[in-house]
């Protein structure tokens, strides 16, 4: 049976920054990320949480940086490491918070996709081009690529992330930079995508965040590979010129669509049934994944 949902943590006394989906504490040289059960959709914050949803998040990240072995930002999962005020939550904070070293953010998202989807779908049939790079004509819907392709895009305060091409990103973070995170992007990706087909899944694309240490190290950072951070679809219900179904907030959109609203205004409430499928669709993504049950709270 499902945990009620985590909406806001509160850690009284520490700095906090609240995203869309975590709630991330200050330290001074450290960070507690803390994923909620919160869920967005159309860029607004839904009034209802999704049980488990933010361990879900936490764990597959953590899976997923066990597995790729590639240098990251996380020191610990251990509460009382985060300290005593997060030690007196752990019940609400067990299996969603990590302890992680501080980075200085790469202020562009890495974006690597192996399937024609979402804007890069859009993109392709009004140029035939994604982020400035050409791709053949009479690609499909969903199609995959002739090999993955680095598409960045900019990280936006509010609204959508925008589209990048590559030298627009080189005019950002400085060429040596760029051609290392497209490099290490690629990488990451098909190493997860090659291991996630194996396990039933294919990742269509998926959005990478790096940092860098104050020796100019660079970091994997924030969520890896989850269904918020990823596009995930079913390998046995995978048509070229379709739009599969996927492991995410599938049926939080396409009930949203329904309601009549605005999506200028407040989001209504989301349906018991609603948000019980969504919660299966997270646990199935991870349960495919890593081959075991979520851990319980």
């Amino acid at each position: 049976m499902a945990s009620a949902p985590l909406l806001q943590s509160q850690i009284l006394g520490v700095p906090c920054r609240r995203g869309k989906v975590r709630d991330v504490y200050d330290l001074g040289d450290k960070l507690v990320i803390i994923a909620t059960d919160r869920i967005s959709a159309f860029d607004w914050v839904l009034p209802t949480g999704i049980p488990d949803k933010g361990r879900v998040l936490t764990q597959l990240t953590l899976f997923w940086l066990e597995y790729l072995k590639v240098p990251n930002h996380l020191l610990s999962t251990d509460i009382k490491q985060m300290g005593p005020a997060f030690a007196e939550r752990a019940q609400e904070l067990t299996g969603r918070s990590m302890l992680v070293r501080k980075a200085q953010v790469v202020p562009v998202e890495c974006v690597v996709r192996g399937y024609l989807a979402g804007s890069g779908w859009k993109e392709f049939r009004r140029d035939g081009k994604v982020c400035g790079v050409t791709l053949p004509p009479g690609l499909q819907e969903s199609q995959q690529l002739p090999e993955p392709i680095f598409t960045p895009a900019t990280k936006e305060e509010s609204g959508h992330d925008i589209n990048i091409s590559f030298e627009q990103m080189d005019e950002i973070t400085g060429k040596l930079l760029a051609k290392e995170l497209r490099r290490r992007s690629l990488e990451v990706y098909i190493k997860s995508a090659e291991y996630a087909r194996s396990r039933g899944i294919i990742i269509a694309d998926t959005k990478f965040e790096w940092g860098q240490l104050p020796n100019g190290e660079v970091i994997l950072i924030d969520e890896v590979l989850t269904p918020d951070s990823s596009r995930f679809w079913p390998k046995d219900q995978y048509r070229p010129g379709s739009n599969p179904p996927s492991f995410d907030k599938q049926f939080v959109r396409d009930w949203l669509e329904t309601t009549g609203w605005d999506k200028n205004s407040s989001p209504p409430p989301v349906p018991a049934d609603v948000v019980t499928k969504t919660r299966e669709k997270y646990l199935e993504a991870y349960e495919r994944l890593t081959g075991k049950k979520l851990p319980p709270d």
